[in-house]
């Protein structure tokens, strides 16, 4: 396979200074090598521009930031888009989890264009399906979700021009366990498929990815993958901002990535959220370049 790199130094979504670094962090821990040795080319774009805080006011408080994470999700999906249609596979690295409007924009303009609809599976300890009426700290971190699936402000939520990119009944929501109270709501209504950290307890992971894996591809081009790393437990991911305990643990992360990987469905992958400030010896980019390999095909045997 022939994999492009994009690096989106975003921070300007959540509150916690340093996940701006998290692509470098990410890099160092060795991706670029660790994807070769699997056999694939890969092509590492770098780091696309993004503005920093002390630059700009953030403005309204129920979406901070707003302009300026619309202006960097909007080249996100432009360089997305351009590296589907020329052939390769987009590994999108955070930066906060808003990079992801612009990750599923750009995979899902490629699909919209050839009358086709893709999937999402999306990884992560939170929701993400607040709306600025909902959202309890206004950060657009928390939005992502939602603003891919057509709610919330039209600068995210209509990238390309068009709403949704994603359809509720082709998503999955895994390892969740930490909802804002109004967001909940939303979440019971989206007709997204959630399941809870209590789901991966009772069920295992295996029984949870091969539903998920299942809708995601029901009907569709493929699946985007959306991986934020504070689903794993903090034990094993300590660099995040939003650490939340009982999360995955590092083999069932593994499991799902490498499910994903056998089912040959997906169209695109972002990693986000790793911190290397709130790190411990870069253990949690260590994480993220072995989660990357399993989900490009690295087996144990």
């Amino acid at each position: 396979m022939k994999i492009r790199i994009l690096g989106v130094p975003l921070d300007l979504g959540q509150e916690h200074r340093g996940v701006d670094m998290g692509p470098s962090a990410v890099r160092a821990a060795g991706l670029n090598s660790a994807l070769k040795a699997l056999g694939h080319q890969v092509e590492d774009a770098g780091n696309i521009h993004v503005r920093i805080a002390e630059e700009q006011h953030f403005g309204d408080r129920r979406t901070k930031y707003l302009n300026e994470i619309a202006e960097t999700c909007r080249e996100v999906a432009e360089r997305v888009y351009q590296t589907v249609e020329a052939g390769l596979f987009p590994l999108s690295l955070g930066g906060d989890h808003s990079i992801a409007v612009g990750t599923q924009a750009g995979v899902s303009k490629f699909y919209h264009e050839r009358k086709q609809a893709i999937g999402c599976i999306w990884i992560d300890a939170h929701g993400d399906m607040n709306t600025p009426e909902t959202s309890p700290s206004g950060n657009v971190h928390g939005m992502p979700f939602a603003a891919s699936l057509g709610m919330g402000p039209d600068a995210l939520s209509k990238i390309f021009g068009y709403a949704p990119k994603l359809q509720p009944k082709n998503c999955a929501l895994i390892g969740l366990r930490d909802l804002d109270g109004r967001e909940r709501r939303l979440m019971k209504d989206s007709g997204v498929q959630v399941f809870t950290m209590r789901d991966i307890d009772e069920y295992g992971m295996r029984v949870v990815m091969e539903k998920g894996i299942a809708l995601a591809g029901e009907g569709t081009a493929g699946f985007v993958v959306s991986f934020d790393i504070d689903v794993v437990d903090p034990d094993e991911a300590p660099g995040v901002g939003t650490p939340v305990r009982g999360g995955i643990t590092f083999r069932e992360a593994h499991l799902a990535m490498e499910m994903i990987a056998d089912s040959k469905k997906m169209l695109g992958l972002e990693i986000v959220e790793v911190n290397p400030i709130l790190d411990v010896l870069n253990k949690t980019a260590i994480l993220a370049v072995g989660l990357a390999a399993s989900a490009m095909g690295k087996k144990i045997l």
